[in-house]
């Protein structure tokens, strides 16, 4: 991947000015940003803003006739007295007014600062300075406090024309012609993002079941947090006519059709992508201290979820269970290796090409989690599990609830990715178990916070781990009885006089007192 340097045009002199900037967009910023869907505050009030970065992408000339200004800022939201807030991407257009069509993008007017009595608004709604974001990516090199690289190897046509798509909960895209795809994150932190760590990785080992980065932007901030650049956006392939898995597996409930065959295809996509990451970067051994720590980070996650949320308590036992079981499995002398995976994979995280071809997407893992825990190896079953709970999803979100299709699509995937791998991961059952329960508390947890509606989806599956852990519980149980206090089998030569040899084929009948051999004992096989 090349990332020679240049230099780009140098934005104008001089750049408005920091702190006048800042302190006249405050009043606008506190109302329009915790109204935004990625704003990962919401609840708390914001207090004020620490400005990170200011870039001066297109110069504002003012003027009822002139073109759109463009400015890129980092700033931190403060809200909790004495800790940093956290820090949000900004690009913000300037115009005298706002065209009708951008009526929804604007923010409101300074009423001081270099811009009092302007509009300004969220630019990635305004196609002339989303265009200039491509032009940009296409020059790596430097800009004020940015830093532009690419793949000198694709090439960026001009001409692409740029809209922006609306899904999205935490980061913002545009999509350029049905070409390339700019993600651009919205909460950042310094640091290796693995939404481009990761995709960089797999196109050098020549994986081609996530779409290669062609062109990435990041920040460098004087007086950065030691030292690490923010990676604030990245330029993939547009894969056009994919199906995003989550809706095709809807469409495909919805119309009582078969899902396998695609849900198998999918697991060996998993395996390449897991395969791929292993050969190119370091792995890790988990022993028993390692799964202790991770059946304890477990288990205290369970605690925080069923303190907040009622309807989980009852549960808590026989979750506990299933982590115990994984930390006991360390203290048997087992092992399991841990690398480097997705750390997020569900159905909305894969496209499906016309062809049936899957892809893997969004590498970022789950942003409400640290950055340096996104970045850490782990099993691989983790995604496994993650896949296997969105199957379940699926099948509770149709009506009626389709438990067969789920069971179905993850026995499949696990199938397919067999195929891949050399080994199922049911095979793994103690951290299959204890990855699937993870993630299930996970989801009861934010139900209850963002959607209570949806929160018997994830309860369900809650009920059911829980009652195999119990189950499972009870059956160890009894055979370790078993095996430890045996039932007395009385030697059959004690007290019983042979019987006499009848001449009837078939040996004794009627009165005779002689057990069948095995009759009366109690197996001791483990069910």
């Amino acid at each position: 991947m090349s990332d020679a340097p240049r230099t780009l045009v140098p934005s104008p002199s001089p750049v408005p000015d920091p702190g006048e900037l800042l302190a006249s967009l405050d009043p606008l910023l506190r109302g329009w940003l915790p109204r935004q869907r990625w704003f990962a505050g919401k609840g708390r009030p914001v207090t004020g803003f620490t400005l990170v970065s200011l870039t001066e992408l297109l110069p504002w000339r003012g003027g009822r006739g002139g073109g759109p200004g463009l400015l890129h800022l980092l700033v931190r939201a403060d809200q909790d007295a004495g800790t940093p807030g956290d820090c949000y991407q900004l690009l913000l257009g300037v115009r005298s007014e706002l065209p009708p069509h951008l009526a929804h993008a604007r923010i409101g007017r300074p009423e001081s600062g270099p811009f009092a009595g302007h509009v300004v608004y969220e630019a990635l709604q305004d196609p002339r300075p989303a265009e200039l974001l491509l032009e940009r990516m296409r020059l790596p090199g430097r800009l004020g406090e940015l830093r532009f690289g690419r793949d000198a190897r694709t090439t960026i046509p001009t001409g692409l024309t740029p809209r922006p798509l609306g899904s999205e909960q935490s980061n913002s895209s545009l999509v350029y012609g049905d070409t390339f795809i700019l993600k651009l994150f919205r909460r950042v932190v310094p640091g290796a993002n693995p939404d481009l760590e990761l995709p960089l990785v797999l196109a050098r080992q020549e994986c081609a079941r996530v779409p290669a980065p062609v062109a990435w932007m990041q920040a460098e901030p004087e007086g950065g947090e030691d030292g690490e650049p923010y990676v604030l956006g990245v330029l993939q392939p547009f894969l056009q006519g994919s199906d995003d898995g989550w809706e095709l597996a809807l469409r495909r409930l919805a119309a009582d059709e078969d899902f396998t065959a695609d849900a198998h295809a999918l697991g060996r996509a998993t395996a390449e992508v897991h395969t791929a990451l292993a050969a190119a970067l370091p792995a890790a051994e988990l022993g028993p201290g390692q799964l202790a720590a991770l059946a304890g980070d477990m288990t205290r996650r369970l605690e925080e979820a069923a303190a907040a949320v009622p309807e989980l308590r009852p549960y808590v036992p026989g979750l506990r269970g299933a982590f115990a079981r994984l930390a006991a499995a360390g203290r048997e002398g087992r092992t399991w290796t841990a690398q480097r995976v997705h750390g997020d994979l569900h159905l909305g995280q894969c496209l499906r090409s016309a062809e049936g071809y899957w892809s893997l997407i969004d590498f970022e893992g789950e942003p409400a989690r640290p950055l340096a825990e996104r970045r850490l190896a782990f099993p691989p079953v983790r995604d496994v599990a993650g896949m296997l709970r969105s199957f379940d999803y699926a099948a509770r979100s149709h009506e009626p609830w389709a438990p067969e299709w789920a069971t179905a699509c993850r026995a499949a995937y696990c199938e397919g990715y067999a195929e891949v791998a050399g080994r199922d991961p049911r095979e793994d059952a103690d951290l299959l178990t204890a990855y699937e329960t993870d993630k299930a508390v996970y989801e009861v947890l934010y139900e209850a916070r963002h959607r209570p509606d949806w929160l018997p989806v994830p309860l369900a599956a809650i009920a059911r781990l829980a009652g195999d852990a119990q189950a499972r519980e009870a059956r160890d149980a009894r055979s370790t009885r078993e095996a430890r206090d045996p039932e007395p089998v009385r030697p059959e030569s004690a007290h019983v006089a042979p019987a006499r040899q009848s001449p009837v084929r078939g040996g004794p009948r009627g009165g005779s007192s002689r057990e069948e051999p095995g009759a009366g004992r109690r197996s001791t096989k483990l069910l």
